[in-house]
């Protein structure tokens, strides 16, 4: 009994193991400047949002032949990306679920299943 114990408790800290590399890995890929490729959201194709090492991003809305710009922080959790983001005097707070990250593609897709697809900028 004390075995099998000791290999389920093998199995459990290798699946943990697995599961915060998957993370750390996420997290280093997700750093840097992305560039909305295909909208299926609020952002405009051409528009940009930048994730920082320290927890803050920083978008750029291209709209009417206009920049707008938005600052705030995220937390990544997971395949989960919770955002704050200040909107003149309030605070917009949503999560959205990467679908895929690789080194230079990465979708998120919203609450309402809606998908955008970034390319990362070189």
């Amino acid at each position: 009994m004390k075995s099998v114990c000791t290999a389920v408790l093998g199995v459990v800290l290798v699946a943990f193991a697995g599961t915060a590399r998957a993370e750390d890995d996420n997290a280093k890929k997700l750093i840097g400047v992305w560039v909305v490729e295909k909208a299926g959201g609020d952002l405009p194709a051409g528009s940009t949002v930048e994730f920082t090492k320290d927890g803050k991003l920083a978008a750029v809305v291209k709209a009417d032949g206009k920049e707008i710009k938005f600052e705030g922080t995220y937390k990544l959790e997971k395949d989960k990306i919770n955002v704050e983001l200040k909107v003149e005097s309030e605070t917009v707070k949503e999560t959205v679920t990467i679908k895929k990250l690789t080194d230079d593609v990465l979708e998120l897709e919203d609450k309402d299943k809606k998908l955008d697809v970034f390319k990362k900028k070189k």
